[in-house]
């Protein structure tokens, strides 16, 4: 075993890239001609963003998307050549970021668009920008109802290449899909004005993971794929139509073994004991990894193949598990994400056990965890 290996914590993600390419391959599958732009912000939804975009590239990913200049900034850094388009607003200092790194702009207002084109006009280069149309997001960019204005202003930047258009759904995760297809229209309709002035369109895109899984007619020349790209769906409404995998599972190991006699309270505030004498054992995690504290009596984790609760509050860096009259011993291997046997857990289950949404649980899985990279 190398040095590293031996240092390695007792607590780890593996990252499937086998499993990586099969999503994207049945995504691309699935949303036939259209370009896939997979999202990877947010560290790769915990997947780890270096990897996983060299990763995507290798497997022919026409371009990717994140949510920050920074994370542009890592993905250049770590060798990545594909486009990359930050789809998060940015503020007039983080420009020239964008013009160094060769990132796509986004570009939410009129006034933006000025301050890029200004940027890239004292350089003497060209801005690659996609404008951002508010559909019924109302998070960034300009409101479907005064679109004109702005694809007129786009036109009149000299030093402004408009390679894109593209909008946000809000709902389309959900089981009563007539939001979605509202936006949907509305976002037809401002692309309408190229129509009108015979100007060609610029690339088009709305469908993120609820839209490529139930709304086809939004797939147009771009999808987006984020939390479904990593074998999850956005929420428990959502038709299965992608047979996707997961690609993370998250283990930890038993640190320590005791017995715990009735009555006696464990962990902070002594919110569980037990009823009759019991085996308890301890997991080197906590909520500092990103395993919540609200999942503290709530919780299941797998070890030798059978499920146990997670009992008492879950501590920064500990949490204790009860195996009753189970076995277990220091090393054996403890799934919190993932199958063991005929069971497994899932960052859905997870999700429901703590009251949030699994993008939260596979996002918050702090740094501090190694990420192992498996084909």
């Amino acid at each position: 075993m190398t040095l590293l290996g031996e240092m390695m914590r007792p607590t780890w993600c593996e990252i499937d890239l086998g499993a990586l390419g099969r999503n994207f391959d049945v995504i691309k599958k699935r949303v036939s001609n259209s370009m896939v732009m997979p999202v990877i912000k947010a560290d790769a939804y915990g997947h780890g963003i270096q990897k996983i975009g060299m990763h995507l590239e290798r497997l022919g990913a026409d371009r990717l998307a994140v949510a920050y200049v920074e994370e542009g900034v890592v993905l250049r850094e770590a060798g990545v050549t594909i486009p990359i388009h930050v789809m998060g607003g940015a503020i007039k200092r983080q420009i020239p970021l964008f013009l160094d790194y060769d990132l796509i702009f986004t570009a939410p207002s009129i006034d933006k668009l000025e301050q890029i084109n200004a940027a890239a006009k004292a350089r003497g280069q060209k801005a690659v920008v996609h404008l951002k149309i508010d559909t019924g997001m109302e998070r960034i960019g300009v409101h479907h109802y005064n679109a004109e204005s702005f694809l007129t202003a786009s036109l009149n930047c000299e030093s402004i290449i408009v390679e894109g258009i593209f909008s946000h759904f809000a709902r389309a995760d959900e089981t009563n899909l007539s939001s979605a297809l509202l936006q949907l229209e509305r976002f037809h309709q401002v692309l309408e004005f190229y129509d009108k002035k015979n100007l060609p369109t610029p690339l088009r895109h709305i469908a993120n993971s609820g839209g490529i899984a139930q709304i086809p007619d939004a797939n147009l020349d771009i999808v987006r794929p984020g939390i479904l790209m990593f074998g999850v769906y956005p929420s428990p409404e959502t038709q299965r139509t992608v047979a996707v995998e997961p690609v993370l599972s998250w283990h930890s190991e038993v640190i320590y073994f005791k017995v715990v006699e009735a009555g006696n309270p464990v962990s902070y505030g002594g919110t569980w004991q037990p009823r009759e004498q019991t085996r308890v054992v301890t997991l080197p995690v906590g909520y500092a990894d990103g395993y919540r504290r609200d999942l503290s009596n709530r919780a299941e984790v797998l070890v030798r193949g059978r499920r146990y609760p997670v009992v008492g509050r879950v501590c920064m860096d500990q949490t204790m598990v009860d195996i009753g009259t189970g076995t277990a011993y220091n090393g054996d291997a403890v799934t919190l994400i993932g199958s063991d046997g005929d069971h497994s857990i899932s960052a859905e289950d997870l999700a429901e056990w703590s009251g949030t949404i699994p993008y939260e649980v596979l996002a918050s899985i702090s740094s501090r965890v190694p990420r192992v990279y498996v084909d």
